[in-house]
């Protein structure tokens, strides 16, 4: 993900409120649970002691002692560990707190960008903050089958609605699972309102929860900042469009609802075959069928997308219709 120097100073920024007030929430649990229980103290204190006692018994190299002192200290941990369960707490609720304990909230592992400074990066250029907040709502775990009919059936498949969109979950969980294994790919397509955006929403949140980067569009914002690339040819264009190509999973939600042309046929081609040559996952909804594909984005972008793509129909009631007479 390429930063300008300001947003690279504006993350670092973020990280270091983070560890303050992780450290912060740290020192006010051990003051809390202190004062509720002294022994808590009493027991850190003569943890702290027989660490520094250890300390110099090993540059001594006295083995004898050292042994001894090693299991002291084990005993005193597990004495510990009881008195907070025993009192409520988890057994490592005295334990350092971190928002990413992967890199520890500092950004970085070993020098790298850490998955969670990757998908900070990302949310900050392109102001998808609001996904976290979407995600949690729309996720596996308030996922519905109760909004899909097991009487309405497909005369192509001889499946129902329901068990439909039950093969479409499953085809999800597939590919979350084989997500590091291959370079697959989801092309959900149906009519308004059957879970397609759900469905894709569902995906991110999981991978996102698996450290992977992700980046969300409608067609519309997509070919925007394609768009910019080519016309504008600023560095910022530029950088967001390799971003587009090198992140982990692309979401191009609502393909077709944009103004589809010569432009936005070539640069959707451009995309989806250059995310394909990196190996790297994309998942597309759409309320156009596949020869609608063909008529609007072109031969070359259906045998793209059949051949590289698990082809997904959605059947069934508008949901969002359902909601609202609820």
């Amino acid at each position: 993900m390429s930063l300008n120097n300001s947003q690279y100073d504006e993350l670092i920024r973020h990280y270091n409120a983070t560890q303050l007030k992780n450290q912060r929430l740290h020192e006010a649990r051990v003051r809390d649970a202190y004062l509720k229980t002294p022994a808590l103290k009493e027991i850190d204190d003569a943890i702290a002691s027989c660490s520094v006692a250890q300390a110099r018994k090993l540059l001594d190299g006295d083995a004898g002692a050292l042994d001894a002192l090693k299991s002291q200290l084990k005993e005193l941990r597990a004495k510990k560990k009881a008195l907070l369960t025993s009192l409520g707490y988890s057994d490592d609720y005295f334990d350092p707190v971190y928002d990413c304990p992967d890199c520890k909230d500092t950004g970085f592992i070993d020098g790298k960008r850490c998955h969670c400074f990757k998908q900070a990066a990302i949310d900050l250029v392109y102001t998808q903050s609001n996904l976290k907040e979407i995600l949690a709502k729309e996720n596996f775990t308030t996922f519905s089958f109760a909004y899909y009919s097991d009487e309405e059936v497909n005369p192509a498949t001889g499946l129902s609605s329901l068990a439909t969109v039950k093969n479409a979950v499953k085809e999800c969980h597939y590919f979350i699972d084989h997500f590091d294994e291959d370079s697959s790919n989801l092309y959900f397509y149906g009519d308004t309102g059957v879970g397609k955006t759900f469905l894709s929403n569902c995906v991110a949140k999981e991978l996102l929860d698996r450290g992977h980067s992700v980046i969300y569009f409608t067609a519309f914002q997509l070919f925007d900042i394609l768009g910019k690339n080519v016309f504008d040819k600023d560095a910022d264009a530029i950088a967001a469009n390799q971003n587009i190509f090198d992140c982990d999973l692309l979401i191009i939600d609502d393909l077709g609802t944009e103004l589809a042309n010569s432009f936005t046929a070539s640069q959707l081609f451009l995309c989806i075959n250059e995310r394909a040559l990196r190996k790297k996952h994309t998942v597309i909804s759409t309320n156009l069928n596949v020869p609608q594909l063909a008529d609007i984005y072109s031969e070359r972008v259906l045998s793209r997308i059949s051949n590289s793509y698990t082809l997904i129909k959605l059947f069934g009631d508008d949901i969002r219709m359902k909601k609202r007479l609820h």
